[in-house]
């Protein structure tokens, strides 16, 4: 490409480019083997892509850039399809949805309706492949059901226990599942008649509703009857596909069954957004709240009031489901609070927020004073703002912050909130659904800090009890999503999963607790887990996560307390950790030398520390009651 071209193309930059200019830009910055530009550019295409053709596009894009160079991503995951159909297509629109929820993805696929044979054979060619993840790309007419049944309940209970055994199996292997579960294709014959009776589409239905209901934690179901309801099932399916290349999902609905499998995919690892950061004015009511009054305002009545009151019982929702709230609003402060206050049909209230930020500044300040009480980085927030030069301005002061578009209309805004994906979960534990108000116990405890003379002062005041105890059946999911998530107090990045998890309660050898807090203002829940193994002398710690609201709390001081009582009883005489540096732990790094621990090696890879627990004695805490069970 000539370089004219080229430069007035890198012209466009700051004035929003579309798809095929973002797309040229890639290959042009490939060419000039500008890797991380053309990766930039890429990230942009697939946000414009609109239909089959774009994203193929974009898939040869990537799949061309990522031969010259591998993207630089917070998470490389091994994962196979296992399809009942053509899925070539698929994985490679699945290879750029991944890639654009920040993790770049190897991948292996059986071959065209092998999917049980694989599975159930741990000799397998994708057992061999040792991955983390198995896709189970299934489709309506791999079901085992008859067209009829005398029995139906009995005919669901057998199929579904068919799937059991491909979960269990997959289980064995120590990878997680991501089931996609069963599209209806409208064309049968029985018509509105096919609900009522006992056919094979009454018997899917209840199939779909079991494989959501009585999945293990372990497994995530892609609700596929959903997502090509939402679509439009004439979307869904298209015959010729089938017939022609055995494709049984139509290429216009791909791109959407790709980036909801890689939302799940993200959301397994715990790349998930945390906090949705909402501005007021013009986005949670019509009007401006400090020259309309409150009366003034839209909201409630009338066809856009609606719309702003539907759209906050959206946002209640996901706060409901464990998402953070915050408002970071041009506005007087007193201004802001009165509609949440004193309007009668508000759905929203001020104890909703884990943050709220009303003042002049600029929104990207705000953006990281949000960040800052929340102790959460940038790359968890998200920006919802209906002024476009706003979100202009986050989107090159803070590009880590995702910022979602809002249609002109308000009765647009549910369903643009609906179709954002990085806030999927694939479990709800207790610890979710208690989320602000855990963060707004840690702000308050932060105030408490201000006051407090001296730092153990503070945290006897916090009144702390810790109750500590090896991972159970029951605490498993939860700590199997604390390893996913956790970013900062990861010491090695290890992210093992619900079946690596079981297997270990399960092994000799090996040591693992998690730790539940307390303190004055809240129950904090399951905080921190550490995996040891244990050999002759030495205690290795194999993973150490903790949540970033009690970082600092001596919680890291309660849990090597806890390892090395553990490891004596054992015999070890050392201990020995590891800390794999990446772009979100190194507040984390230096854990080790705080508690005494001598560094034994270094490169630029990890670093490796030891504890001599017979010349050294076991590290004490004394700052954390008991709290009995």
């Amino acid at each position: 490409m000539r370089l004219d071209a080229i430069q007035n193309l890198l012209k466009v930059e700051h004035e929003a480019p579309g798809f095929d200019a973002a797309l040229t830009l890639v290959e042009a910055c490939r060419e000039r083997e500008e890797y991380a530009e053309a990766y930039r550019w890429l990230r942009q295409a697939v946000d414009l892509a609109s239909g089959a053709l774009e994203w193929q596009a974009a898939a040869g894009a990537f799949a061309r850039l990522r031969r010259a160079r591998e993207p630089d991503v917070p998470r490389r995951i091994r994962a196979a399809v296992a399809g009942s159909y053509t899925t070539a297509q698929f994985s490679s629109l699945l290879r750029v949805a991944a890639f654009r929820e920040g993790i770049d993805l190897e991948l292996y696929e059986s071959r065209f309706g092998q999917y049980a044979q694989d599975l159930l054979d741990p000799a397998s060619q994708l057992y061999a492949f040792e991955p983390a993840v198995v896709i189970l790309a299934v489709h309506e007419g791999a079901l085992q059901l008859p067209a009829f049944s005398e029995r139906p309940e009995a005919d669901v209970e057998r199929e579904f226990e068919r799937w059991q055994q491909l979960w269990a199996a997959i289980g064995r292997s120590g990878a997680r599942t991501i089931q996609h579960s069963f599209a209806l294709n409208p064309n049968d014959p029985l018509g509105h008649l096919a609900g009522r009776v006992p056919s094979r589409h009454l018997m899917t239905r209840l199939l779909n509703l079991r494989l959501l209901r009585e999945a293990p934690a372990d497994v995530a179901v892609l609700d596929c009857e959903r997502l090509s309801a939402s679509l439009g099932t004439s979307r869904w399916f298209d015959d010729r596909y089938w017939y022609l290349t055995k494709q049984a999902v139509a290429p216009e609905a791909l791109p959407d069954l790709a980036r909801h499998t890689a939302a799940l995919l993200a959301a397994s690892a715990g790349l998930s957004r945390k906090c949705l950061v909402l501005d007021l004015d013009g986005t949670l009511w019509g009007g401006v709240i400090g020259e309309d009054g409150l009366n003034g305002i839209r909201l409630g009545s009338g066809p856009a009031g609606e719309a702003y009151a539907d759209f906050q019982s959206f946002v209640l929702g996901l706060k409901r489901k464990g998402i953070l709230l915050a408002v970071a609003s041009k506005n007087n402060e007193a201004d802001a609070r009165l509609p949440f206050e004193q309007h009668p049909d508000m759905r929203l209230r001020l104890e909703d927020f884990a943050v709220f930020i009303a003042n002049w500044n600029d929104k990207a300040t705000n953006l990281r004073r949000i960040a800052a009480e929340l102790n959460i980085g940038l790359d968890s927030l998200v920006l919802v703002d209906d002024n476009p030069a706003e979100r202009s301005l986050v989107r090159r002061l803070v590009p880590e912050v995702d910022v979602i578009d809002l249609p002109e209309d308000p009765a647009g805004y549910r369903r643009c909130l609906a179709d954002y994906l990085r806030f999927e979960t694939v479990a709800l534990t207790e610890e979710d659904l208690q989320r602000t108000e855990q963060y707004r116990a840690q702000r308050d405890a932060g105030a408490l800090a201000s006051a407090a003379t001296s730092l153990d002062e503070f945290h006897r005041t916090l009144q702390m009890r810790a109750l500590v105890k090896p991972f159970d059946d029951f605490h498993l999911p939860r700590v199997a999503q604390l390893i996913a998530k956790t970013n900062q107090f990861n010491l090695t990045g290890q992210r093992r999963g619900l079946p690596e998890l079981r297997a270990i309660t399960e092994e000799p050898g090996w040591i693992h607790f998690y730790l539940k807090l307390r303190d004055r203002f809240t129950d904090h829940g399951l905080v921190a887990a550490l995996i040891a193994r244990c050999g002759s002398e030495t205690a290795v710690i194999d993973t150490w996560v903790m949540s970033c609201r009690v970082i600092g709390r001596t919680v890291e001081a309660e849990m090597l307390e806890e390892l090395c009582r553990r490891a004596g009883e054992l015999g070890c005489r050392r201990l020995r950790g590891r800390f794999v540096p990446t772009l979100r732990n190194l507040p984390a790094r230096d854990v080790y030398q705080r508690f005494g621990f001598q560094l034994v090696a270094e490169d630029e890879t990890e670093t490796v520390w030891e504890y001599e627990l017979e010349s050294q004695g076991p590290i004490e805490n004394g700052l954390i009651a008991a709290w009995a069970s």
